[in-house]
């Protein structure tokens, strides 16, 4: 059975598009890049499901575009842009069953914690010191969070904040682990650093708040470490509830 691209819905839900929507906006990369494709719902779904698990490069290529990230960030497998022997680029790689195996597969999902569903919308809220300010300061967003068996994909909804936000999880009971990344704002203090490092977080019996701290590296090579919580707000991610998170919030 395919294993469902999480990391790709994701992305698509947090930015606020339909699988229509984001079919459109792949072909509209593909003609800026004068290489046309024909992307559709179909083709969409197809990703999305696990049931194709490499995109021809030309596809890999404008998923980039719209997305802004590398392929491998979008749940596909590393040789994702690999052209096919078939000498034009060839069909997306499927998982298969027929004896033929593709030229990756992602690995099955363990079984979902405690049957728990944490897929919906929460806040993240961080706390860091700036050394070069000297003050201390909160980093908030709202994110889509999406689940498939015990693994949690988190991405910030583009309104929400200058500096895209994005989590990968483990949950093992009560504990979720994992790893963080932020691209700060080019206009920014940071003026578009990218920071990434650890994560864990207990999840408190509710499982409407997760609370832990986060490790990372800091601007003068040293180590830095700060409180960070997860607080639900809304187990829907229809495009609705998507937009009325897009937003910055409140203090």
């Amino acid at each position: 059975m395919a294993t469902p691209n999480s990391a790709l819905r994701a992305v698509r839900l947090g930015l606020l598009m339909s699988q229509d929507d984001f079919a459109r906006a792949v072909r509209d990369a593909g003609t800026r890049a004068g290489q046309p494709n024909d992307a559709n719902k179909r083709l969409v779904q197809r990703w999305e499901s696990g049931v194709t698990t490499s995109p021809r490069p030309v596809y890999a290529r404008a998923l980039e575009s719209v997305t802004g990230l590398p392929i491998e960030s979008l749940g596909f497998a590393a040789a994702a842009a690999r052209v096919s022997e078939d000498g034009h680029g060839g069909h997306d790689v499927e998982a298969s069953t027929n004896g033929i195996a593709p030229a990756a597969t992602t690995p099955q999902a363990e079984p979902q914690s405690a049957h728990r569903n944490y897929s919906g919308v929460w806040l993240s809220r961080y706390e860091y010191f700036s050394s070069g300010r000297d003050s201390a300061y909160t980093g908030q967003h709202y994110v889509v969070v999406l689940q498939h068996g015990n693994r949690l994909t988190v991405r910030s909804l583009p309104g929400s904040s200058d500096s895209p936000l994005t989590m990968d999880l483990e949950v093992d009971g009560h504990v979720a682990t994992g790893t963080w990344t932020e691209q700060t704002a080019t206009e920014g203090y940071y003026r578009g650093a990218r920071y990434h490092g650890a994560i864990q977080l207990l999840v408190e019996p509710t499982g409407r708040r997760m609370t832990g701290k986060w490790v990372g590296f800091g601007k003068e090579f040293d180590v830095n470490t700060g409180p960070w919580e997860l607080v639900f707000q809304d187990a829907s991610t229809n495009k609705a509830t998507l937009e009325a998170y897009n937003k910055r919030p409140t203090a």
